[in-house]
């Protein structure tokens, strides 16, 4: 383990007990000998001016406290797994969304490749071939309102837009206060309080056509209302629940489904003839509508009535595209 290393795994240990530690204890914690923890003892002293105390009477070492709080390395120290796990994240990053904050991050992932490659941690290159995202199904957000929606997001500012509705086909101007950002189901969403509407409403960040960050402050709405109205309801589709949809699985089918989280408040059970039942909440059938004819004649729809009968529409209008006396 490098000397970088050791002093910031030392530094850690001592911030996080309360009481001294003895020097065989600390040979322990940091599986080296004797030689190498006062070595580290003392680099953490005459290097950093560390506030490293020895206690005679409970014989062991800690930090002596300070005015100013916890005594802290100068600097950004992290262990290996740590820069690790930062460059893990940013490429997660990169392989949702292609370029999106790749300007913004390239300065710190310069540094963290230069800081592994001095420590003797190995080459970063690992994590870039090492871990894969296949997004199949994600919508590309235009870089520029994504920065700006995100920028209103973290400053707590009120922006204006121009959404296009896919659903009404209709474009629209409102302003809004940006509540929170969500990645789901490979797309980016804006949840916010709509001015128009005086509702809290969610938009598909690749619909704004335009947006503009104001300088008036956003309002600012609690997250337990928050989680109640983006949370409560299926999938990215907000409102109050209303109805719990009754869903059986067969046999086969159960192996993957009793595994899978369709909504945090669902509830399933195993039946005797080996199905799988799976009641969902919802408040509105559009998302769930599209994950149940995903399981095609592995699945029904029990209740209610009114979903079932959607759900039979829909394999009817779809057998009519294969039926061959259809005319051309």
């Amino acid at each position: 383990m490098h000397n970088f290393q050791r002093i910031y795994q030392l530094h850690h240990i001592l911030v996080s007990r309360c009481l001294p530690l003895s020097h065989k204890k600390l040979e322990a914690l940091m599986e080296c000998s004797r030689a190498t923890v006062t070595r580290t003892i003392n680099a953490l002293r005459d290097y950093f001016n560390a506030p490293l105390e020895y206690d005679r009477e409970r014989n062991g070492y800690y930090y002596s406290p300070k005015e100013n709080g916890v005594f802290e390395l100068p600097g950004v120290w992290f262990d290996a797994n740590e820069l690790y796990a930062l460059l893990t994240v940013q490429q997660l990053l990169e392989q949702i969304e292609p370029g999106l904050l790749g300007t913004q991050l390239k300065p710190i992932k310069d540094r963290v490749e230069k800081i592994l490659a001095a420590r003797h941690f190995g080459s970063p290159q690992i994590t870039a071939n090492r871990i894969r995202i296949l997004s199949m199904m994600g919508r590309q957000a235009e870089l520029k309102h994504f920065q700006s929606v995100a920028g209103a997001v973290l400053q707590r500012k009120q922006l204006r837009i121009a959404y296009h509705s896919r659903s009404r086909d209709q474009q629209t101007e409102r302003t809004v206060s940006p509540q929170r950002l969500t990645h789901y189901r490979d797309n980016w969403y804006l949840d916010a309080w709509c001015h128009k509407r005086e509702a809290l409403r969610s938009f598909a960040v690749e619909r704004i056509v335009a947006s503009q960050m104001l300088d008036h402050a956003a309002c600012e709405i609690i997250d337990t209302e928050l989680d109640q109205h983006f949370a409560t309801s299926y999938g990215i589709f907000g409102g109050k629940v209303t109805h719990t949809a009754i869903l059986r699985f067969t046999a086969e089918r159960s192996r993957w489904v009793a595994d899978e989280q369709w909504h945090p408040q669902q509830e399933g059970k195993f039946l005797p003839d080996s199905r799988y039942e799976l009641r969902i909440p919802y408040a509105n059938e559009t998302e769930l509508v599209m994950d149940i004819l995903k399981h095609g004649a592995a699945v029904e729809v029990i209740a209610p009535e009114a979903l079932r009968q959607t759900i039979l529409l829909n394999l009817r209008q779809a057998q009519e595209n294969y039926l061959i006396e259809k005319k051309k």
